[in-house]
């Protein structure tokens, strides 16, 4: 198995099974993480020993809680856009990858996580874990996100999910066609791993090539996107709300717990 402190490789059969490993806060996206992750898909992909990637999460609780908001919270007008570039290049790491890459979401995927598991080819989840875009119930546009899911579903659902901020079961999702595969959760990992091990058993040229059709088609669209979240999260950062909602949220998170006391 291959180590960083963020993210784990471990290589079965010819299948690269990689997880965002920072379970103590929902593998959360921090710096680490994202040159982390976007390092070790390139590695993969040029690896010739490996025929497919499953991209899952650490932990029971979450594939990946969405950015870490000490992280954000660390954030102003002057550093947002060279951050949300080290983002966005995270992304195309994931969309980059000529290998077939199937997410396994063991757990909770919001916001960055969310956005990573759409840009996988397939997904597999089970029908109780939550996923979507809450991004505007923490002051920020949802740009990017609005964009992926526009690849899977509906203006009218999009539009209600990106402006609503509500979060789906998987089992909606699957209904929706967000995810491909609905099992139970012990059988997330090793339906993905079937489900990749069948995708890299197909001719390579002909799975490559088509991936890589995918990827055009869409690529402009995606650069757009990633263009536009930053201008309008500087609009939103210039405002001051998400800087005003992640402050009470960790104010919350830190606040010392208190007991109740029992009654004789």
């Amino acid at each position: 198995m291959q180590r960083t402190d963020t993210v784990q490789v471990d290589i079965q059969d010819g299948t690269a099974v990689v997880r965002l490993h920072r379970p103590a806060v929902m593998n959360a996206v921090n710096a680490e993480l994202r040159a982390a992750l976007g390092e070790q898909l390139r590695a993969l992909d040029a690896n010739r020993d490996v025929g497919a990637i499953v991209l899952t999460g650490s932990g029971e609780r979450a594939f990946c809680g969405g950015q870490d908001l000490d992280e954000s919270a660390t954030i102003d007008t002057d550093t947002l856009a060279g951050w949300l570039n080290r983002q966005h290049a995270m992304y195309q790491a994931v969309r980059d990858v000529s290998k077939p890459i199937v997410a396994a979401l063991n757990g909770t995927a919001v916001g960055a996580g969310f956005q990573m598991a759409l840009m996988c080819d397939l997904r597999v989840a089970h029908p109780t874990l939550r996923m979507g875009q809450p991004e505007v119930k923490a002051g920020l546009a949802s740009i990017v996100g609005s964009y992926l899911m526009s690849l899977q579903i509906g203006h009218s659902l999009n539009q209600q999910l990106s402006l609503t901020g509500e979060l789906i079961t998987g089992e909606r999702a699957h209904a929706l066609g967000l995810v491909n595969d609905l099992v139970a959760p012990e059988q997330v990992l090793p339906r993905a791993l079937e489900r990749a091990r069948a995708l890299a058993a197909l001719p390579g040229a002909a799975l490559r090539t088509t991936k890589q059709r995918f990827r055009e088609r869409t690529q402009a669209g995606f650069d757009d996107a990633c263009s536009a979240g930053i201008r309008y999260q500087l609009e939103c950062y210039s405002t001051g709300e998400p800087q005003r909602v992640m402050r009470e949220f960790l104010a919350r998170r830190d606040a010392p717990k208190t007991s109740n006391p029992s009654k004789d």
